[in-house]
């Protein structure tokens, strides 16, 4: 049997993503696939779906306002030396990240940046350990979270090779 060009490192891709999704805690894989489904529109209600209480309506109606910038914050990325577009991409991303982050559904950067890699393409990765780092910091956060998140960031996670063109 011969194996279709290209689909060796495709397969293993998805296969590594796999265990790494399989992974996170499981409250983070719902969570997860609760944003993708309302990032998305993969559901037709995603109250019915996913609300299992009046606090997680709530959430999820907040989610589905923050992430109706999806579509804009995913045109405005700009290349790693863009600083000219800035300032509208990257606010607008550090709130989404501080929403998702005041969750606490998220726990660490890995997880973070499975979902928006996801939600944003491959192309966002070199913004993610910064818009990461700021959303982590921000005060709605208690002070004990906001140390767990960022020491969650290993150097070599936010300097990795591929996730800058330079």
């Amino acid at each position: 049997m011969s194996k279709a060009k290209g689909t060796g490192a495709t397969g293993a891709m998805l296969i590594s993503e796999m265990k790494e999704f399989a992974g996170f805690a499981k409250a983070t894989q719902r969570y997860i696939r609760r944003s993708l489904d309302i990032a998305f529109n993969r559901s037709a209600d995603p109250l019915d779906t996913w609300a299992r209480d009046e606090i997680e309506a709530a959430s999820i109606n907040a989610q589905a306002r923050i992430y109706r910038h999806i579509d804009p914050v995913r045109s405005d990325i700009p290349d790693d030396s863009g600083l000219d577009m800035l300032e509208p991409f990257f606010g607008e991303l550090v709130t989404m990240s501080a929403f998702d982050l005041g969750q606490d559904r998220l726990l660490a950067f890995a997880p973070y940046r499975f979902l928006y890699e996801r939600l944003l393409g491959a192309a966002v990765r070199p913004w993610l350990p910064s818009a990461f780092c700021g959303a982590a910091s921000l005060p709605h956060l208690h002070p004990d979270r906001r140390r767990t998140l960022l020491q969650s960031i290993s150097e070599s996670a936010a300097t990795a090779p591929g996730w800058s063109t330079r």
